[in-house]
């Protein structure tokens, strides 16, 4: 039997809503954030993270003070410590974190359901029926495949959306059945850059999405410069826009490494673990790009897209993996050409003198 693996991935729908139904989702999630915001205020007050402590001293005041339901206050709770915990972690410090967008946390089977036409969630004032935009959604109505989770409900742009947690399973790609291996490059000038079992290699041009980053950091530099509350808006919005582009990318690169390559595939990913904080051996005017591009984003949006088509992803010690021969292992620093990124030739390699071919990926910086 072969070994089987969890995945679960975040599926997006837009809730419809009438002007009566707007009004009260906006209340409900209101109260829900202004719970959310006394709850961080005692922890921040008492650094007691203990769920059952929590309770005992605010559920009743949770309840009482912001009208929420049962499990709407069991929720704000985890809500507010799963945040500090992620402070904690990130931080190493106490902050208290602000909650300031309308957005509700919602159990399954106790505060949402979703039909193949109708979301039932429950508000501070009952439960409500409404309907949603159910394109892509049918397949994953399987209850014998798929489960749901704990959704999010938020609100932007005049419209909600519910955010699902979808967890199912998927055959685990062992050893024995890899029958393509890939070893893959991410990079700044060039997006990825692979290379099969084949002796096939690809590039992915990174230099057009640099140049727009670009752009986006000139205009956050001008509308900073004024300080002024239209500037501040106009920011919060083209932070969003970069945010939800750099998104999409990322999926569209990751989609087709995986339809590109045969089912059970290996992809090699380097560990770039601690990439933001080696900046030592970058040019101050490049530190920006280098600490903020999305290569983990890219690597998780590989992992679960390979998994579903039967593969996996592996990452390895990133040391030398540019200079290094693959037939023969001899790492030489020659090996390497940045500026052409070809076939090395054999007459051009000083050192390695087998009938291995060598191969130079795209440059980092």
């Amino acid at each position: 039997m072969k070994p089987i693996a969890e995945l679960t991935i975040t599926a997006k729908v837009q809730v419809k809503s009438s002007a009566d139904d707007e009004a009260l989702l906006l209340w409900t999630m209101d109260a829900y954030r202004q719970a959310c915001n006394y709850v961080a205020g005692h922890i921040f007050k008492t650094h007691d993270l203990k769920r059952a402590s929590l309770n005992k001293t605010l559920y009743r005041d949770l309840r009482a003070k912001f009208g929420l339901k049962s499990q709407m206050a069991q929720s704000v709770l985890k809500t507010v410590m799963a945040s500090y915990k992620t402070i904690l972690t990130n931080q190493k410090e106490w902050i208290q974190p602000s909650f300031k967008v309308p957005q509700i946390d919602l159990v399954w089977n106790r505060d949402y359901s979703l039909r193949q036409d109708t979301f039932s969630v429950n508000t501070l004032s009952g439960r409500v029926k409404l309907g949603y935009y159910a394109q892509g959604m049918e397949q994953y109505f399987d209850k014998d495949i798929y489960r749901f989770g704990t959704a999010k409900l938020g609100w932007k742009h005049g419209k909600f959306f519910l955010h699902i947690p979808v967890t199912f399973e998927v055959p685990e790609c062992v050893d024995k059945d890899i029958n393509n291996v890939v070893g893959i490059d991410r990079g700044i000038n060039f997006v990825v850059a692979t290379y099969d079992d084949a002796g096939k290699s690809t590039f992915v041009n990174g230099r057009p999405i640099k140049q727009k980053r670009a752009q986006y950091a000139a205009t956050r530099k001008q509308l900073q410069k004024r300080q002024t509350p239209s500037s501040r808006r106009r920011l919060k919005r083209i932070g969003s826009r970069e945010n939800r582009w750099v998104n999409d990318i990322n999926h569209c690169v990751s989609k087709a490494l995986v339809k590109n390559n045969p089912e059970r595939t290996l992809f090699v990913l380097e560990d770039l673990t601690g990439i933001r904080s080696a900046t030592e051996r970058v040019r101050t005017k490049d530190r920006y790009v280098s600490v903020s591009w999305a290569f983990y984003d890219l690597g998780q949006k590989l992992k679960y897209k390979a998994a579903r088509a039967g593969g996996r992803v592996i990452e390895v010690d990133p040391a030398y993996t540019s200079q290094r021969c693959l037939k023969c292992g001899h790492i030489e620093k020659s090996n390497r050409n940045k500026r052409l990124h070809l076939l090395i030739p054999m007459r051009k390699r000083k050192v390695c003198r087998s009938v291995c071919v060598d191969w130079a990926v795209g440059s980092t910086v």
